[in-house]
């Protein structure tokens, strides 16, 4: 089915309701009249945002953070220790994973809407403004099989969050037939009212899962923790506290404090399908959008954070429970990455999708069943922007064990320093430069990872006419 004869059958159905910023979508799900000749699988699949990779106990990294739950589903099945997002920051990246694709081929490679910091030394492309229509998102994909897709919680990818009831670009257009949409809480919000939405999101899901416990169902659970504004409930944050008398910048109350709150909700979640019997049925993905803030928390052992391509903004937890299929408590080091998990559900659900053009992701199905590995040269990254930490515009490519990293500003100026390279395997926390060690290694990464920008049609940046030393961190909101 055509992207725009979906939308003309089922955009034309939605029933909405709305209160306040929190929008609630219900339209019946349609059954596709294919029937397939496999087990149809359930999925939920959890989705964090700006969660680091060290905040996840089942890592070993952390003794500080409780997360019981989502080591369940760890312990269950796959964990991946060199799992990525596709970009360091979360639209971008929730796109990859909505179409398979890399964020740069979409034109989607900022945060939506971003900001133009139009004093910069570089200016930034023209992306798009959402996630476009035309694209077969992965709750599409699914309704081929019948299946009834909710999405509860973060979106992210039309032009706004003011989510309307039948508006273009809102999961209700993007193939979502239950729809609970939220947003981050004010800097003003009440931290003991709930927030993040956490609870609102995990009582959607399970009210879905319920519902729709004897059809296939794909549930979206997409929360907001732990972006900022960071909060939570003050005896939440006490706990944490006690934990460390200390101040460790890898241990943050606060987040503490809201990652228990997401893992019960996602504990619950764990219980109602074992309860309606559907735990040997479903499978259940557990990611985050992309690294943690490092103004808030502390990375290591990676460098960086959100809104850099160092370890730190790319590396992110990733488990999935697959019952029956995957050898309950195994890991993968193979490297992973967000655009992987259309087509691996894809695959799993039993979908044909080789009509759908350009998919950049590879099915994880040969790793999960432990059956054979998957043949790719390379991971790449591409952010032609500025963040307001002061992190500058940057690609990245990892080939095996080696990852370069381009620094956009020093190439387009001619300066020095435009490359880093790093053995990810022996240097996870990237201390050590081998460019001018290994020239002939970095030159050769550093033109496969222009090749692939070129194949993509990546937009670039270009030289800023309009450079100002004194403005070029400052936002256009702050210069008017």
């Amino acid at each position: 089915m055509k992207r725009r004869e979906f939308i003309d059958t089922f955009g034309k159905t939605t029933l909405a309701v709305a209160t306040g910023s929190v929008l609630y979508d219900f339209i019946q799900g349609c059954s596709s009249k294919e029937s397939s000749p496999k087990k149809q699988w359930n999925f939920v699949f959890v989705l964090a945002d700006d969660l680091g990779w060290n905040q996840v106990r089942y890592e070993g990294v952390t003794k500080y953070y409780e997360t019981p739950n989502i080591d369940r589903i760890a312990a269950a099945g796959m964990s991946f220790t060199d799992a990525y997002a596709a970009d360091p920051v979360c639209s971008p990246s929730r796109a990859s994973i909505m179409t398979g694709k890399y964020p740069a081929r979409l034109h989607l490679t900022d945060y939506i809407p971003g900001d133009p910091y139009p004093y910069a030394k570089l200016k930034r492309p023209q992306q798009a403004k959402r996630l476009p229509l035309k694209e077969i998102t992965m709750a599409e994909m699914l309704k081929r099989k019948g299946y009834v897709c909710g999405h509860f919680g973060k979106w992210h990818l039309n032009v706004d969050k003011n989510y309307k009831p039948g508006r273009p670009g809102d999961p209700g257009s993007q193939g979502f037939d239950v729809v609970f949409t939220t947003v981050k809480p004010k800097p003003d919000a009440d931290p003991n009212k709930d927030a993040h939405h956490a609870v609102a999101i995990t009582q959607h899901a399970l009210k879905f899962i319920e519902e729709y416990k004897d059809k296939p169902f794909f549930a979206y659970v997409a929360h907001h923790v732990v972006h900022r504004p960071i909060m939570e409930h003050k005896d939440f944050i006490d706990k944490y506290r006690t934990k460390s008398k200390i101040n460790d910048p890898i241990k943050n109350p606060i987040m503490g404090a809201m990652i228990e709150r997401m893992d019960t909700g996602i504990g619950q979640i764990l219980d109602k399908l074992d309860e309606l019997n559907l735990t040997d049925k479903t499978i259940v993905i557990f990611y985050s959008d992309n690294g943690g803030l490092k103004m808030l928390q502390d990375q290591y052992p990676l460098r960086g954070g959100k809104a850099m391509v160092y370890e730190g903004g790319i590396r992110v937890p990733l488990a999935i429970k697959w019952p029956g299929v995957i050898k309950p408590g195994t890991k993968c080091s193979v490297p992973v990455i967000s655009n992987d998990l259309f087509p691996t559900i894809a695959e799993m659900a039993n979908v044909d999708i080789s009509d759908i053009k350009d998919i950049d992701g590879l099915s994880l199905v040969p790793l999960l069943k432990r059956t054979g590995t998957i043949k790719r040269d390379a991971l790449y990254w591409h952010y032609p922007h500025y963040h307001h930490q002061g992190f500058k515009p940057s690609g990245a490519i990892r080939e095996g064990d080696y990852k370069l990293i381009e620094w956009y500003e020093q190439t387009m100026l001619g300066e020095d320093h435009q490359i880093d390279l790093y053995n990810i395997k022996k240097d996870i926390g990237e201390t050590t430069n081998l460019a001018n060690i290994m020239p002939e290694k970095a030159k050769e990464m550093r033109e496969k990872f222009h090749q692939w920008k070129r194949a993509v049609k990546a937009q670039e940046m270009t030289i800023n006419p309009n450079f100002d030393p004194k403005k070029q961190y400052l936002k256009s909101a702050e210069t008017k």
